[in-house]
């Protein structure tokens, strides 16, 4: 269709019935998304002449059932979610974050649609489908599952653009803060831009009152961090960890040693100044 190659989603869908993976699912889900106008049906076999999208069913341009299906250069054949993805992904996020999301969370659900083999969310979509005796119709189940991929998929979307609204605020953090220690005036993601950099704590407002200190990982698949609080602190009880670090509102370090509180910006800037000078290795 004209619309799809201007990268339009059109007002009219056609998936298959009868019972659902998290193939269609998602699928449905993403082209929601994208056009809350568009009306799904199911069925079995494509009307003729059929004007709109056409997904998971038909062997055309969004099917995966034909022999000469598609693959990425990974070997991860394409599904129907993958395959949308491909196509529309760029309205809702960067090239970046259209690969990564296509890696991450879509190639998943792709390989197991298409090999069987076992995936958590797979599973859970696929227990929306009807027991065998339940008397629920697919139709119905069906579009309970759509609700709970739909929500996902906004939550992430939604998490997309508040780390783009955050970037301005953590840029001028990053501009006023020492290079070691960051100090941010409230939470906004920050792992993204600070791992790599110069930094080696990130302070900020914590939701349960108080400050959060939180060490910078080395990378983002690499947890363990660039500078580590002191081995002692780790799940210490606030009164130990008052006695041992000489601050006062030094209440909390993670068993794992990755995040520590206090009461106050004062004693968090001082928690992360104190593991830097005493960490009994370069920082």
């Amino acid at each position: 269709m004209e619309n799809i190659k201007k990268n339009i989603v059109p007002e009219k869908g056609f998936t298959h019935g009868g019972k659902f993976h998290s193939d269609d699912v998602f699928s449905t889900a993403l082209l929601r998304i994208l056009n809350p106008k568009i009306q799904i049906e199911r069925g079995f076999e494509v009307p003729e002449a059929f004007d709109g999208i056409v997904y998971d069913i038909g062997r055309g341009q969004f099917d995966h059932h034909q022999k000469d299906k598609e693959y990425r250069e990974n070997g991860c054949p394409y599904a129907a979610f993958g395959l949308l993805w491909r196509a529309f992904g760029s309205r809702l996020a960067d090239e970046k974050e259209v690969q990564r999301f296509d890696t991450e969370f879509i190639q998943p659900l792709d390989k197991s649609d298409n090999t069987g083999c076992d995936n958590v969310l797979a599973e859970i979509i696929g227990e929306f489908n009807p027991g065998w005796d339940s008397g629920l119709s697919y139709d119905e189940c069906f579009w309970k599952a759509e609700e709970f991929a739909e929500t996902i998929l906004r939550n992430h979307f939604q998490m997309l653009d508040g780390v783009k609204r955050g970037k301005a605020v953590l840029d001028k953090a990053m501009e006023e803060s020492n290079g070691k220690i960051l100090v941010m005036p409230v939470y906004v993601p920050w792992k993204q831009d600070v791992i790599g950099s110069s930094y080696l704590f990130a302070v900020y407002p914590s939701n349960r009152g108080g400050f959060s200190i939180q060490g910078v990982p080395k990378s983002l698949e690499d947890a363990s961090l660039t500078c580590d609080f002191p081995k002692e602190w780790w799940g210490a009880e606030a009164e130990e960890l008052a006695r041992l670090s000489g601050i006062k509102s030094l209440r909390f370090c993670h068993p794992n040693g990755f995040l520590a509180a206090t009461d106050t910006l004062e004693d968090a800037v001082k928690t992360a100044e104190y593991a830097v000078q005493n960490n009994g290795k370069t920082c």
